[in-house]
């Protein structure tokens, strides 16, 4: 223990050592020892302070680190818009008086997603959610969608033939009939089931006179002469009715590019009765195509798309991108019978399969 300038006045103040080992220089000062002087009037300098700099380095880091992630979401979370409002008339909804096998007339109809996400940014904010849990890869197109695909000068839709309500995904092939071979399994399992679904849908027939009481699973018709029997409704499965058409349903599951999981999607007989006819509209979204498998067509039946007429042929099926203005009618006389297909919503075969995975999620069947 250092004692030097003891309140006694010796300035050699003593240095004892443990039990007097260092008795014998208890008188040495600062100026007895060369060097000792200048060391002492040195600061003292604490060890080399890694510790300190390993912490600072850290904390550069992890800043450095959260300034790249913040920066990675604003550019992943930019402000993005729905495609714009569905539209009334031939769009997402139907009203009353009108049927549509294209375009949902209402509750029960086949077609649009009724009250799926159709606010404005709901779109965007779902699909932003999706980034969040999995990834940006390959979400190019449905990026652009969100962000506005049909404002002015937005390809097809500026011809006023192709205007899709609720979601217009750019650069798929556009045409309003779509090649056998785009979607050739399905269509061949399709097909080849066509006993088996004409089978179940005379189980589930009627007379369709309107004087008797609707049986059970079909819709009410919004517009005279178009009735609907769904199996999947808005992406949902229709439990009853899959049970009382067990070959369709058979079918359905085999298929590889049926819209299940999406308000899109949609399955289910539509009767269409002598005389009736269903208004020219347009889809929701060109990221589909309506597969009808004729199973009773009588004489006098047309499908018009885009300006192009078609007709059913029984045990066949006709791939339709739905987004193109298209009218239906049965102009045959009433002796002739109704006119009945079995329609199926399938992906377009060009929307790649992590576009499928986002827009299941954005317009998931629980919205």
């Amino acid at each position: 223990m250092w004692m030097g300038d003891s309140r006694g006045g010796d300035p050699g103040a003593a240095v004892e050592g443990t039990n007097g080992e260092l008795g014998g220089q208890a008188h040495l000062g600062l100026g007895d020892v060369p060097g000792l002087s200048a060391q002492a009037s040195l600061p003292i300098m604490p060890s080399w302070p890694l510790p300190l700099a390993s912490s600072a380095l850290t904390l550069l880091l992890g800043a450095l680190t959260s300034l790249f992630l913040w920066y990675c979401y604003r550019l992943g979370s930019q402000d993005m818009q729905v495609l714009g409002e569905a539209s009334r008339a031939g769009g997402v909804s139907g009203g009353p008086g009108r049927c549509s096998e294209v375009g949902r007339p209402g509750p029960g109809g086949i077609g649009d997603p009724g009250e799926g996400p159709r606010a404005e940014g709901l779109v965007s904010r779902r699909l932003r959610a999706y980034a969040r849990r999995y990834s940006w890869a390959g979400m190019g197109r449905v990026r652009r969608a969100a962000q506005g695909g049909l404002g002015p000068g937005g390809g097809p839709v500026a011809l006023g033939i192709q205007r899709p309500g609720l979601l217009f995904l750019p650069d798929l092939p556009s045409a309003p009939f779509v090649p056998r071979d785009a979607q050739r399994h399905d269509v061949e399992l399709l097909e080849s089931s066509f006993p088996a679904i004409l089978r179940d849908f005379g189980a589930v027939s009627w007379d369709f006179s309107g004087t008797t009481p609707l049986p059970r699973g079909w819709s009410l018709p919004l517009s005279p002469g178009c009735y609907q029997l769904l199996l999947y409704q808005a992406g949902r499965c229709q439990p009853s009715n899959c049970r009382r058409c067990p070959g369709a349903y058979r079918a359905l599951r085999g298929l590889r590019s049926f819209m299940s999981g999406n308000t899109f999607g949609n399955a289910g007989f539509s009767v269409l009765l002598p005389g009736a006819r269903l208004e020219a509209r347009c889809g929701p979204t060109n990221a589909r195509v309506r597969c009808h498998l004729g199973l009773k067509i009588p004489p006098g039946c047309e499908l018009v798309v885009g300006g192009e007429p078609q007709c059913w042929a029984e045990g066949h099926c006709l791939l339709v991108d739905d987004s193109f203005l298209h009218t239906v009618a049965h102009n045959g006389s009433p002796e002739d019978g109704p006119r009945v297909v079995f329609i199926v919503d399938l992906w377009h075969p060009n929307v790649a399969g992590a576009e499928r995975q986002a827009l299941d999620f954005v317009f998931a069947p629980d919205l």
